[in-house]
């Protein structure tokens, strides 16, 4: 089968695209022939060596994809041959065909298209992660959200929304706070032609955030910690500024907020019933309209790399998703 290979951690560089065997299911796993993959931060933090797990080399890099389940493994209760899912896995995307783990495949409402599909899992559920088992987000409630116009940030903007909270939203470019307004943003805060300290400070007013959902890391987080309301959750999700922040402790402490970590990985492995209902829920929000995903460019297969890199460089708005059979 064709696939991108990462051949060592130095990014795009070292990707190839060429033929390589198909993988086989694991009793607990599906084998699935892939229609469309998306592109994640995540996928390009990986193949620099920069994410906190490496797999052995070569690889092929890719999270999250949609297709039609090929073949299934023993202990697969859920789907059968022919079904059409979405898909993830830590990585095996950017291929013909991938295996998942049972509980991090959905099945694809009718009227959801393998383009739309390739891009619902890794973000949406992170986002039900974060606000829903993480934060315990109430109506009502504000919500910044930072990284607002990628994926996972665009994600969490339309779950809070759905949920009833008011979404703060920090992005990067007037055409990127636009967008993210349509998908439910209340307010907006461009950080290329605005001061965040001060624009932050009017927005949350002397209550306060209560959640602070955040992507950047790095001195934009530093500066949110100190906003966070009483009871507040501020929840570190990336660090796609490349710079890992600190935190003065007597801020938490003084305010009674908690710092919330989200690995939503770890959470799928480990709770993989839960995570799998998760996943049944968001696909159903897709397939109702009620949750809206958006494709920024479809690419051929073999354009991983600039994929990859407009993601690092922040140059798309929701996600890539890249064109693997035609009938797209």
């Amino acid at each position: 089968m064709r696939a991108i290979v990462c051949n060592a951690f130095k990014g795009i560089e070292d990707l190839s695209f060429t033929e390589i065997a198909e993988p086989r299911p694991a009793a607990n796993e599906v084998l699935v022939d892939v229609h469309a993959a998306s592109v994640s931060y995540m996928d390009y933090l990986m193949s620099c060596g920069g994410y906190q797990m490496r797999p052995a080399l070569p690889y092929v890099p890719g999270t999250d994809a949609a297709g039609i389940v090929l073949a299934c493994g023993d202990r697969v209760t859920r789907f059968r041959p022919g079904d059409r899912v979405s898909c993830g896995n830590w990585f095996g995307a950017f291929a013909e065909r991938m295996v998942a783990r049972e509980s991090s495949v959905a099945l694809l409402p009718a009227n959801v298209d393998f383009t739309v599909g390739s891009t619902v899992l890794h973000t949406y559920l992170t986002a039900w992660y974060t606000l829903i088992e993480r934060a315990r987000l109430q109506a009502g409630e504000t919500v910044l959200v930072t990284g607002a116009a990628g994926g996972v940030g665009l994600a969490c903007v339309e779950m809070a929304h759905l949920m009833g909270a008011r979404v703060i939203a920090v992005v990067g470019s007037a055409a990127k706070a636009a967008m993210v307004r349509a998908h439910g943003a209340a307010e907006i805060v461009d950080h290329s032609r605005e001061d965040v300290r001060e624009r932050v400070k009017a927005l949350a007013g002397d209550k306060g955030l209560d959640i602070c959902v955040d992507n950047v890391g790095g001195a934009l987080f530093a500066t949110l910690a100190r906003f966070m309301g009483w009871n507040g959750r501020l929840l570190p999700i990336g660090f796609t500024s490349g710079e890992i922040p600190s935190l003065a402790m007597n801020l938490p402490l003084l305010k009674n907020y908690s710092v919330v970590g989200v690995f939503v990985g770890a959470w799928m492995e480990r709770c993989p019933e839960q995570a799998a209902r998760a996943a049944e829920a968001v696909m159903a929000w897709v397939g109702e309209g009620k949750l809206r995903p958006q494709v920024d460019r479809v690419l051929p297969l073999q354009c991983a790399g600039e994929a990859m890199s407009l993601v690092a460089n922040r140059r798309a708005m929701g996600r890539i998703v890249l064109q693997v059979r035609q009938d797209l």
